[in-house]
Parts: structure tokens; sequence; C-alpha cells
């Protein structure tokens, strides 16, 4: 059953345009139908084969006005950097006793970092972090020895991002508070680091197709020609 809102939000998107990326950025605002402060989302499309290593994009990106969401941020390290840690700002900061609790399934918060040296106590719980993305790694600098710098940069709006099985990528790249052009700001950040990403191997068209949609609202295509420099 589609709702009244929904009819109208659907009415205003043209489905079959490629907007800029000015215009979408502007249009998610207008066709947002739910009550809350609704993320922003981009979806990217690529023209690359995940199975193959050197094409299994992945990586971070700091936008430069966040995402408009806090991140919960646990540390996992040893007592010598944990002052640092939470000093940074960091949510929950320890060792073994968040070990105990993600092994008895708490996962109540959005990213992990941890220092290289408690690696190796933290891969038995790759299970439990694997499916919900929170197992730290080092392409995505979450797992250093500079937590502070970790820990800031996650506050700050670091992101980060790896393509899926059938060859997209998928973020939340702000809210519909934003103003259109942090949206559009954003967003053109979060392609450019997707752009610089592109594998050698990759043939024929990268930026295959890129969608832009709030919460619940249809989505707006993007055209791609708009958004590389």
């Amino acid at each position: 059953m589609i709702t009244k809102k929904r009819k109208i939000a659907n009415a205003k998107v043209d489905e079959k345009k490629a907007y800029t990326l000015k215009d979408a950025s502007a249009l998610v605002k207008q066709i947002n139908t739910t009550k809350f402060d609704s993320s922003v989302d981009l979806h990217v499309r690529l023209g690359v084969d995940p199975k193959k290593a050197d094409q299994a994009i992945r990586g971070t990106v700091s936008l430069p006005h966040g995402t408009g969401k806090t991140k919960k941020v646990l540390v996992l390290c040893t007592p010598d950097k944990e002052a640092e840690a939470t000093a940074a700002g960091a949510d929950f900061v320890g060792l073994d006793e968040f070990i105990t609790k993600i092994e008895g399934g708490w996962t109540d918060i959005d990213v992990i970092v941890a220092t290289p040296s408690v690696m190796p106590k933290i891969g038995k719980l790759g299970k439990v972090l694997g499916p919900r993305n929170l197992m730290p790694n080092p392409k995505t600098g979450t797992v250093t020895n500079d937590v502070a710098g970790a820990v800031n940069d996650l506050k700050g709006g670091k992101i980060a991002f790896k393509v899926d099985k059938v060859g997209i990528i998928h973020a939340s790249i702000g809210r519909v508070s934003f103003s259109p052009e942090k949206i559009a700001e954003n967003s053109q950040e979060f392609i450019n680091a997707i752009v610089k990403l592109k594998p050698a191997t990759s043939k024929g068209v990268y930026l295959r197709g890129i969608s832009m949609a709030s919460s619940m609202s249809p989505g707006i295509a993007v055209d791609t020609k708009s958004v590389q420099n």
C-alpha cells in the first residue's frame, strides 16, 4: 500500500531523468516524507568484479560536513593507550571485558578501533563482528597505534565503505536537514574517493550508475557525468 505522501514524492521524481548532483541534492530534501531527520544515502554501481581481489574496492573518506550522526566508538587496546583513547572522545575503552561482552552478543557500537598488538585476541570475534562490518581493518584505518587520531577522524565524519557482492557501494553521506550544498559537497567527496580507487584491471565504464535517496523516499538517478571532474 503506497501512502499519499509517498505518491506525492514519487510524482516529483522523473524516473526517466538523470539529475545533476546539485539538483538531486535539492530534490532529495523536497521528497522526504519522514518526521525524523532521515539519512541521505548514495548507492554507486561500479564496473568491477568484486570476486577479483584487486577489484574488491574498499576505503575511507572524511566527509567535509560529517554524516550528521555521532558514532559510538569502541577502542580495544592495552592499558597504556586507554587514557589517550578516552581523551580523544572514545565512548568505550578497554580490552578483555569488551571481548567477553562481544562474545556474548553485545554490538551496541558503530566502529571498533584496535591497536595492532591486540589483534590476535580480537581474531576470534570474526563471526560476530564480520557480518556487521565491525571488524577492525588496517585498510580502513581502524587498526592503528594512533588511537587518538583514529577516534578524532571517526567522530569528525570519516566513513568506511566497500563494494558489495554485486558491485555496488552504499553509504550514508548526510541528513535531510543538511543544506543542498552540504549534501552535494559530501556526495562529491565520497564519489571522488571511489574514483581514486579505480583498479587498473577494471575495463569499460567504471561509474555505471549513482542513486541518491533518503530513508523511505524514492531513489533519484544522478548523472554520472555531473560528478566527474
